[in-house]
């Protein structure tokens, strides 16, 4: 029921994204994975997600698995040109972020969006939530999931924001940022509900990958039953 797009760049390997819609579906959800690329939960999360394809029929969803193809196999944050593509997202000087941009351009808004990282200071898995409208939240109840299969990041100020219970709610104005990671372009252009999903790097694999797999499978499934 997938069907793959090519995101037509100048860079290779190949940039593409994945795309899932269903007769039923009331809203539309966005997944990524993989823009830093010494942080391989991510990606290897989408991959069984893939493989398990247990999505409920109520959402049509965009997926982007990996983001920076060529920083990916050389185990850097960095594309292979050495540019950090979360941070290009206002200026879009790399062919990358251009033809990702361009390919959002096409697609509808998203009634949520889901940006799948790791962080090498982490104490334990935490998220990001941006929720404009101050709509209904996922954020308790993806950490409640996460939280039975790995440990929550209980600091009070992770990444320099204030922090409860694993979740960040940040005060932020893109329009203020120099710089735009792939959630603040999502946020203005995109979409009102956004989570940046963060595992815990220093864990090992399989636990990071069981946490981001928990995550999205949990926040799907509170969508659709909102």
């Amino acid at each position: 029921g997938w069907i793959a797009e090519d995101i037509p760049s100048t860079q290779a390997p190949r940039l593409f994204a994945l795309r899932r819609q269903v007769s039923r579906a009331t809203m539309n959800i966005y997944i990524s994975a993989g823009i830093h690329g010494d942080e391989p939960a991510g990606p290897l999360a989408v991959l069984e997600l893939l493989q398990r394809n247990d999505w409920p029929d109520c959402a049509d969803i965009w997926l982007c698995p990996c983001l920076n193809p060529t920083g990916f196999p050389l185990n850097t944050r960095e594309s292979g040109q050495g540019v950090d593509l979360n941070r290009d997202y206002r200026h879009q000087r790399t062919s990358e972020v251009r033809a990702h941009i361009a390919w959002l351009e096409k697609q509808p808004n998203f009634d949520f969006c889901l940006c799948l990282h790791e962080d090498w200071e982490a104490h334990g898995f935490y998220l990001y939530e941006v929720n404009l409208d101050k709509a209904h939240s996922f954020a308790e109840p993806i950490v409640a999931a996460v939280r039975e299969i790995c440990p929550i990041d209980h600091s009070t100020l992770i990444d320099g924001r204030d922090a409860l219970d694993g979740i960040i709610r940040p005060n932020i104005d893109p329009a203020l940022r120099p710089e735009w990671a792939e959630a603040f372009y999502l946020i203005t252009h995109k979409t009102r509900l956004s989570y940046t999903l963060e595992a815990p790097s220093d864990f090992p694999m399989n636990l990071r990958v069981a946490a981001l797999v928990t995550a999205v499978r949990s926040a799907v499934k509170l969508a659709c039953a909102t």
